[in-house]
This record gives structure tokens, C-alpha cells and sequence, in this order.
């Protein structure tokens, strides 16, 4: 277990390293609609595979945020990257939460995409049922999808989210994730974390919203932002890519600038200029 490396892809050549960690239905390859666009030269990119998704699907493992923060701690190290930027997507937010919760001072700055909340995200038991049941029942995961794009996107798109989501997950760790990012609670370990934090939201998703990340993201982190993407909904790098590569790309870019990122709360589109 301790020789695990972490599958991964780099990207770029820049001196900002950043790690970038998938949620709970895809591999790294959740990412791949944005790479084209994003800055090579700024930055340097480290997509990985967490257990049991990817590269890493036949990884055994506890399948748990923490063991995934230790994962990706070790892959810098492995990298040679004493401090870097962590983006997380949902389950992934959690993950990279637990990163700076382990390694603050290693992390310049903190992005979440539809960010699970370090307080976890516990479901009414319809849900429950629905998401515990998803391992190996893939309508539970094409409803789940649907769902938390508000019922927006086309038939085949939601088919192919699917597709990719089985063939990249191991069930019994897709399973195992479940319990970690939606029961496990570790928000007095982060709060009042000064390292600058960035949520991205998406106004169709009605799950991880706007209103829940601002009471609970924006009230833990000291120097936090809320972007919301009125045309996302739960996955945004499919989505709104431009958009999501806007919002975050400017915030990574800001490193060292605290005036502009302290409590911030906006909306990409809504005319005051600051996210484009």
C-alpha cells in the first residue's frame, strides 16, 4: 500500500503546479473537455486516477477521502512539488479538503467544482437508496445524472455519462466512496484555513448549490470565493467548459493578490466585469 502511485497524466509546463482530482462518476477523463483550452504555459497540470476508477480501478484500498489525500500527498512528493494548487470535482472536493487539512502549507490555493462539503453530505433515505443502489444498477446512475443537471441535457449525452462511468468505476469501490464523501465529517479541521478557496457552482444543480456551499465553504475558509455558472449544472467540465476554465483559471492566476479574493461572491455573467 505505501508504494501506490497514484495513475496520473501531466499537462503544461508551467511553474503553478496543480493537482486536479475527479468525482464520484468518472476517472480522470472527466477532465478532458477543458484541456484543450487550458493555459500550458501558466500552469502544469497533474490529473490523477483515485482508487478503484481509471488506471487505479483494480487498486485495493479503504476507498476513503483521507486515503485519497495520502494518495495525492505522496504523488507530489513523488513529482518533487513542495506546494501546489488542488482542484477537486464533488467526491474530488472532498479529497483535496483533506489535503489541506493534512498539509496546509503545502497547498497555495484551494478550488472546488460542485464541492462536497467537509461536513459531508448526508441523504434523506429515498436518496440514500437511490445513490447506495447506483453501484450496480446503472438507471440509478443515469437518474442521478439527470437529476443533478436539472433535467437539461440530452438523452445520449446522459447515456454516454453513463457508459463512461461504468466502464472507469470499480462497483465495490464506487460503492465504498459513498460512505467516505457523504457520511465523513471533518469541517473543525479546515475551518478558519486562510489558504484562498474557490468554489464553483452550477445553477442547475439543485444537490450542491449555491446556498449550501455558502454555508458551509464560504463560512469555514477565511479567504474563500463563490462563483456560480448560471447554464452548469453538477459537471460543469462537460457543461460550461470555457466558463469553468475562466472562473478557475483567473482565481489560480491571482496567487499572491489577497485583495481580490477575500469573501467574494458572484456569478459568471452577471455584468460587474469580474469573472468575465
Amino acid at each position: 500500500m505505501a508504494s501506490f502511485v497514484l495513475p496520473h497524466a501531466l499537462h503544461g509546463r508551467g511553474s503553478h503546479k496543480v493537482i486536479a482530482v475527479h468525482g464520484w462518476f468518472a476517472d480522470r477523463s472527466a477532465f478532458d473537455p477543458v484541456l484543450p483550452d487550458l493555459d500550458q504555459d501558466a500552469f502544469q497540470y497533474a490529473l490523477v486516477d483515485l482508487r478503484g476508477y481509471g488506471e487505479a480501478r483494480g487498486a485495493a484500498g479503504a476507498y476513503t477521502s483521507v486515503e485519497g489525500a495520502a494518495d495525492v500527498l505522496a504523488l507530489a512528493d513523488r513529482l518533487g512539488w513542495d506546494r501546489f494548487s488542488v482542484v477537486g470535482h464533488s467526491m474530488g472536493a472532498s479529497v483535496v479538503q483533506r489535503v489541506l487539512a493534512a498539509a496546509g502549507h503545502r497547498v497555495r490555493r484551494l478550488v472546488g467544482i460542485s464541492p462536497v462539503p467537509a461536513s459531508g453530505l448526508p441523504l434523506p433515505p429515498q436518496q440514500w437508496e437511490l445513490f447506495s443502489s447506483a453501484a450496480h444498477t446503472p438507471e440509478n446512475r443515469r437518474a442521478i445524472i439527470d437529476l443533478t443537471t436539472g433535467g437539461q441535457r440530452p438523452a445520449a449525452w446522459l447515456d454516454r455519462m453513463v457508459r463512461r462511468s461504468v466502464e472507469c468505476s470499480d462497483p465495490k469501490a464506487f460503492r465504498s466512496w459513498l460512505d467516505s464523501w457523504s457520511g465523513e465529517t471533518f469541517s473543525a479541521e479546515v475551518e478558519g484555513s486562510a489558504v484562498p478557496a474557490l468554489a464553483v457552482t452550477g445553477a442547475l444543480d439543485p444537490a450542491l448549490t449555491a446556498d449550501l456551499t455558502r454555508a458551509t465553504w464560504m463560512r469555514w475558509y477565511a479567504n474563500s470565493r463563490l462563483v456560480e455558472l448560471p447554464s452548469a449544472g453538477h459537471y460543469a467540465m462537460d457543461e460550461t467548459p470555457l466558463e469553468l476554465i475562466r472562473a478557475v483559471e483567473d482565481f489560480l492566476r491571482a496567487d499572491g493578490d489577497s485583495d481580490s479574493d477575500s469573501d467574494s461572491d458572484d456569478s459568471i455573467g452577471n455584468g460587474d466585469g469580474r469573472d468575465g
